[in-house]
This record gives structure tokens, sequence and C-alpha cells, in this order.
């Protein structure tokens, strides 16, 4: 009997840089917090400005500008 398993979180967070580079007015408050809760773990390799922009993502996911969530996707792909 086969098992399905669970995707993989790595491969999810990928897929979700991958819409956040291409459609970043689709994704959720959800979606860009988890984004940037992932650029400020490993922010030492952030930019000051991907730094700031998952800061501000943090506090105000509606208040982004696309450019933002686009780095912020940009960042997690280059990872």
């Amino acid at each position: 009997m086969p098992h399905d398993k669970a995707p993989h979180t790595s491969s999810s967070l990928h897929d979700l840089a991958r819409k956040a580079t291409h459609s970043p007015k689709l994704l959720t408050k959800a979606e860009i917090i988890q984004l940037a809760d992932h650029v400020l773990k490993g922010g030492e390799h952030a930019s000051e400005f991907e730094k700031e922009a998952a800061r501000k993502a943090r506090h105000n996911p509606e208040g982004l500008e696309e450019n933002e969530i686009i780095a912020l996707g940009k960042k997690i792909l280059s990872a």
C-alpha cells in the first residue's frame, strides 16, 4: 500500500519563494511572514535591504512593496 509523504519543508519553502518572485501580490499574509521568518533566521547572509524587508513583513505583511517580497523570495532561492 503506497504511502503519500508530506512535502518536505524546504521544497515547499522553495515553491513559496518561486511564487514570491513570479506572483508576489498573490501571497497571503501568512506566506509573507513565513518567507520573512526564514530570511531572518539566516540573517547573517541577508543584505541590509532583505533584513529590513523581513522585519517590516513581520510587523505589517500587507504593507510590503512588491520589490521587497520579490527580494525575500530571491534570497531564499539563492541560499
